[in-house]
């Protein structure tokens, strides 16, 4: 189905609100990084529930360049992205892999990083919810060529740090929502642990 430029601004608008009222909370909360918030974005507490997983994956899938054969990204933050997406994208007619990477080196079985759909020649869509320096997205982009395949963009749901583009450049990176398009301020600001 194609969407019209009216259709995705309402989509996105419904995933900013469905963000605004599940995802956020304020308080004092030590980051991955050890720096210190007053605010925390829990995304998938807003796009695991229904019709929010619904817009974000059409929104994600109209954001993959038309190269990408797969879609993935760190266990957990990555896998309602990449799963939803993939199954939307059956639907519409572009059927793209879905995969997760472990955090750690699976040790029994087949081993391995990789949990899913990932070949050598997928040109890959690294996925992160709410990366906030880009560290995760970095440490996917690395699973992933690991493996021969190629990374050819990188995505994420809200921009929390807006350092994201920056740390897995050259490859292109896209945010669906950015800390700022939901009032909040971008990470820089934030005091280091002491």
């Amino acid at each position: 189905m194609e969407l019209t430029t009216a259709h995705l601004a309402a989509a996105r608008a419904e995933l900013i609100a469905g963000i605004k009222e599940y995802a956020i909370t304020y308080g004092d909360f030590t980051l991955k990084s050890g720096r210190h918030s007053s605010w925390f974005i829990d995304t998938k507490r807003a796009i695991c529930r229904h019709p929010i997983l619904f817009r974000m994956a059409q929104l994600s899938l109209v954001a993959l360049l038309d190269e990408v054969t797969a879609i993935g990204g760190l266990t957990m933050g990555a896998d309602p992205v990449a799963f939803a997406t993939a199954t939307l994208g059956q639907a519409e007619g572009r059927p793209i892999g879905a995969f997760s990477v472990r955090k750690e080196v699976k040790e029994y079985g087949q081993g391995g990083r990789i949990a899913g759909a990932l070949d050598q020649s997928d040109r890959v869509c690294v996925v992160e919810d709410t990366p906030s320096r880009g560290t995760s997205l970095l440490a996917a982009i690395e699973a992933v060529q690991a493996t021969g395949a190629t990374v050819v963009q990188a995505l994420a749901i809200v921009d929390r740090g807006g350092t994201a583009a920056s740390v897995v450049s050259p490859i292109p990176f896209v945010a669906l929502v950015s800390a700022p398009e939901l009032g909040l301020p971008y990470e820089g600001g934030l005091e280091p642990t002491t």
